[in-house]
């Protein structure tokens, strides 16, 4: 008996601390973060046994800086900046050398195989990369592809009033760089809402956005768990592999399956890197398939001796418009200066677009948020 009624003592102890806790932890205020002030940004993280933490954020200007939080008696960890520059930035908590993302921010952003916690910071240059007050949809969608042998993952988005219309609409083909997938430019390149809202202030066309998948090993993104195979892009058979999928199988899909122009002067494809290089071959290898050329942080290479030949297919087939978007200090500079220079060699009308800033997303947003406006006018 008195065991009976020791066991029932320590069970209701046991209940009356759990909800003791629940009770505590439901009391428990809030924590904001990031809190973005008038002039300065509050970080905290909750971490009452860590010795040291610190933050690293895409605003520091050194990949290599960090700063270090400061910690109350109630462990909690905190640390207020002076409001950076409006821009979208990444960043992580390093909790006693482990980095972590910031558990109160549900804002996050995948890069290849990472998540970062995200601080978008409102302003001018920022404003089309919140969400519109009219808003398309975004679609993931499963096609065949023969060209490749496998059945394959694309996002394809469509504007406001799409879905209760009878119209048709041009196309842009936007391709993703090299580590990305067909989720880059939705998730790090907020191409959705760039579209949404250019579109809901008539800055742009109404349009359709086609983003694939560049790496023709995958099926769809890493996320996905599929499984991927290897292609030697040096052996012939492989190497335009993916150029020939958006022409043979990318586009016909799309033309049977939604409301497009199906013409070149309805067509426009842009890439950043690796996806600015494959913006360069489809339109080499198919001129007159694509009116709009944009090719984003690539070039050429010294070593392209058929590039004169490859551009004059292109002046002869026809195009609306050929616009070039690099940053001074990308490494892909010096290439697209030379495409800069083969376009004026080839009697080519084209925009060459500098910024400043190198190889980043901070750019590659600037880029879609700028030209998307000169579209299928």
């Amino acid at each position: 008996m008195k065991k009976k009624l020791l066991l029932s003592v320590i069970c209701m102890s046991f209940l009356v601390s759990s909800f003791s806790q629940e009770l505590a932890n439901f009391r428990r205020t809030p924590i904001v973060s990031p809190e973005i002030g008038e002039k300065t940004v509050t970080f905290r993280i909750r971490a009452p046994q860590a010795k040291l933490v610190r933050i690293y954020g895409s605003w520091l200007r050194s990949f290599d800086s960090s700063l270090n939080m400061n910690k109350d008696t109630a462990g909690l960890w905190v640390l207020t900046i002076p409001k950076p520059e409006p821009e979208l930035y990444t960043y992580n908590f390093i909790v006693d050398g482990f980095a972590v993302n910031d558990v109160n921010n549900i804002f996050l952003q995948r890069d290849g195989t990472r998540y970062l916690s995200v601080l978008l910071v409102p302003g001018e240059l920022t404003e089309n990369y919140f969400e519109a007050g009219q808003r398309g949809n975004l679609n993931k969608v499963w096609y065949d592809s023969p060209v490749i042998g496998k059945t394959r993952r694309m996002f394809i988005y469509t504007p406001y009033g799409y879905d209760s219309g009878t119209q048709k609409y041009p196309v842009l083909y936007l391709l993703h760089g090299g580590g990305g997938d067909e989720d880059a430019w939705v998730n790090m390149g907020r191409a959705c809402q760039i579209l949404d809202n250019l579109i809901e202030k008539k800055l742009a066309v109404p349009m359709i956005c086609v983003m694939p998948n560049g790496n023709p090993g995958q099926e769809a993104a890493k996320t996905s768990l599929l499984p991927e195979a290897t292609y030697d892009r040096r052996d012939p058979k492989f190497a335009n592999l993916y150029i020939h999928s958006i022409v043979k199988d990318i586009i016909p899909y799309v033309e049977k399956n939604y409301r497009v122009i199906a013409s070149p002067d309805a067509r426009a494809v842009s890439g950043l890197s690796m996806g600015g290089g494959h913006t360069l071959s489809v339109t080499n290898e198919y001129p007159g398939t694509f009116g709009w050329i944009l090719p984003l942080s690539m070039g050429i290479r010294d070593d392209q001796t058929d590039i004169d030949s490859k551009l004059q297919g292109i002046k002869k087939a026809g195009y609306k418009l050929y616009w070039i978007g690099c940053g001074d200090e990308d490494f892909t500079f010096e290439g697209a200066k030379k495409l800069d220079e083969a376009l004026t060699r080839n009697g080519m009308d084209h925009t060459f677009f500098v910024s400043g800033g190198g190889h980043t997303w901070s750019n590659w947003r600037i880029y879609l948020n700028t030209f998307a406006k000169l579209l299928f006018r």
